[in-house]
């Protein structure tokens, strides 16, 4: 029995290389090799609109079929389909791909893996605004991820495709107080801060601050009015969680 479906599922997998299985009869194979590639495409073309849009028909079924024939997925979920075409994108070898699509990929599924986060937006911030920030911890929203391309990825579609790199881009996805999916494009210093917020660990918001500071050979008290103004609109729009721990 198990034979008989590791020899159905390799034939579904890669059914113009293989030969089908003994004794099932060709109507019920295409129902399933049918069933097979159009819940997978289905999954990748809702996942990646603009990266589809940039195929004929021809090409886009060929890449789907390569993945499926070629690629063993590591979770049985649908969900989690998108995940793994982009990892089947990001090992692809050089040349195979127009040299942006894998970053368009990416941005693409970080819709998706936001869409589906588990946890809430982080609360609004009402303490009183002269707060000792040695007691403030700021940490990004399990909601938000941040993405830095080396091609502008928010601009990619059918009219527009960049054929060298160009200036880091660097976006913020994000669930708003209304649970919507959003789109920030960040400045480099915004986007650092926000690399430090989250790969901070517990540090508290005048160390994050502090560290920034020398990094960018500025004085703690320059920075901290700056950086403590934008690490509050970022938790106002449900991006940054702000907190004073308890003892």
């Amino acid at each position: 029995m198990h034979q008989a479906q590791r020899e159905m599922a390799a034939y579904l997998r890669d059914p113009e290389g293989l030969a089908p299985p003994a004794g099932i009869e060709e109507r019920r194979l295409q129902i399933y090799r049918d069933l097979v590639y159009r819940n997978i495409e289905g999954f990748i073309s809702s996942a990646f609109p603009i990266l589809r849009s940039l195929y004929d028909e021809k090409a886009w079924e060929a890449r789907v079929r390569a993945f499926i024939q070629t690629h063993h997925c590591k979770t049985p979920l649908f969900l989690r389909i998108s995940e793994e075409y982009l990892t089947f994108l990001q090992a692809m070898p050089a040349g195979e791909l127009r040299p942006f699509e894998a970053e368009l990929a990416h941005y693409e599924w970080l819709e998706l893996a936001v869409d589906v986060a588990r946890g809430q937006v982080p609360p609004l911030w009402t303490s009183d605004p002269e707060e000792n920030l040695s007691d403030v911890v700021a940490s990004l929203a399990t909601t938000a991820r941040l993405g830095s391309y080396v091609y502008p990825v928010h601009r990619i579609g059918s009219s527009f495709q960049p054929e060298s790199a160009g200036d880091p881009a660097y976006l913020l996805v994000y669930r708003d107080r209304d649970n919507r999916v959003q789109f920030m494009e960040l400045s480099p210093g915004s986007a650092r801060l926000i690399q430090e917020v989250r790969d901070g660990g517990d540090n508290s918001v005048a160390e994050l601050l502090h560290r920034l500071a020398i990094e960018w050979g500025m004085s703690s008290d320059q920075l901290q009015g700056f950086g403590w103004t934008q690490l509050k609109e970022f938790n106002e729009a449900g991006i940054i969680a702000l907190s004073i721990p308890t003892v």
